[in-house]
């Protein structure tokens, strides 16, 4: 067959619609009112051994893959982020923090489950095109094999990413996101192609901001309300406001995107929870890493909706 003929016999085969995604750590984000006026009932000695429970197990989980964060406004006091290998270590996380004694002073607020994802729009239609372009019949056993290969490839190259830390930026900014699904405006109805090129652009002005955020996207289709969580880190908060207002003038954000409530937060590293716990802002510490740029684990970039 003549290049030629390979070419018009792809263009008669439409491209499947879903893009290949890559998964990674399990993710929980859970929010919490603390119950001040009961904590400061309590005696002196009664809080310092509270504190230093919880003080003792932070410090554990933050080996783990968990931070602690103290929040701005009304929708909650103190902000757990929990990444994990999978959802039974998570699982454990949660039971974990549930039986410390300073959990009798917390009221939940908010929860989030998600898995960290990365989506695959430019590699997706450049293997869908390939395998079309050889006569592979979609969804048939060869094209899932050649798949599966392609994304054995990408989860190897792209571990890293996808089982980052967290971040050390000093402030965190989080919000879920859906993709429209409306009679007018529709996602999901878009060719592949299309959303590739949006996506692409969408990602152009997230890269601008390598070195000053770091973004890390969470999938949640089937594992909470929204379909994505957004988690955004820096060093000074007014970077989230410069970001997110920029990305709302390209058309993935401004005509087929959805949000919900932004959650901000301060970080509380376990060796400062007293200081928080003493109604303190906790203070700063020094980062073990700088900053990532472009290119780097926790680059800012493209939703992966």
């Amino acid at each position: 067959m003549s290049t030629g003929e390979q070419d018009v016999g792809s263009q008669a085969i439409a491209l499947p619609a879903v893009p290949l995604t890559l998964e990674g750590s399990a993710v929980l984000h859970q929010m919490f009112r603390f119950r001040w006026s009961q904590w400061r009932s309590q005696g002196a000695e009664v809080r310092g051994r509270i504190t230093s429970q919880a003080q003792q197990a932070l410090a554990e989980m933050e080996g783990a893959g968990s931070a602690l964060f103290s929040m701005f406004g009304h929708k909650g006091d103190l902000l757990f982020v929990h990444f994990r290998k999978d959802f039974e270590a998570l699982n454990q996380a949660q039971l974990a923090l549930h039986q410390l004694d300073v959990m009798e002073y917390l009221e939940p607020a908010v929860s989030y489950v998600s898995v960290i994802e990365l989506g695959l729009y430019e590699s997706t239609v450049k293997l869908y095109r390939e395998l079309v372009g050889r006569g592979v019949v979609p969804h048939s056993p060869e094209w899932n094999e050649s798949v599966e290969e392609a994304m054995k490839r990408q989860r190897e190259a792209m571990h890293v990413r996808l089982f980052p830390a967290i971040p050390e930026g000093r402030y965190i900014s989080f919000y879920p996101m859906d993709r429209k699904r409306g009679e007018e405006k529709n996602w999901y109805t878009l060719p592949i192609e299309e959303r590739g090129r949006q996506m692409d652009l969408h990602g152009q002005i997230g890269r601008r901001y390598a070195g000053k955020v770091q973004q890390i996207i969470s999938g949640s289709i089937g594992l909470d309300d929204w379909e994505w969580g957004v988690d955004l880190f820096a060093d000074d908060p007014v970077i989230f406001k410069k970001l997110i207002y920029e990305m709302r003038f390209d058309e993935v954000s401004g005509v087929f995107s959805n949000f919900g409530a932004f959650y901000m937060g301060l970080r509380c590293a376990s060796s400062e929870l007293a200081t928080l716990l003493g109604g303190t802002t906790p203070k700063a510490l020094a980062r073990t890493q700088p900053a990532a740029p472009s290119g780097q684990p926790g680059r800012p970039g493209r939703p992966q909706a």
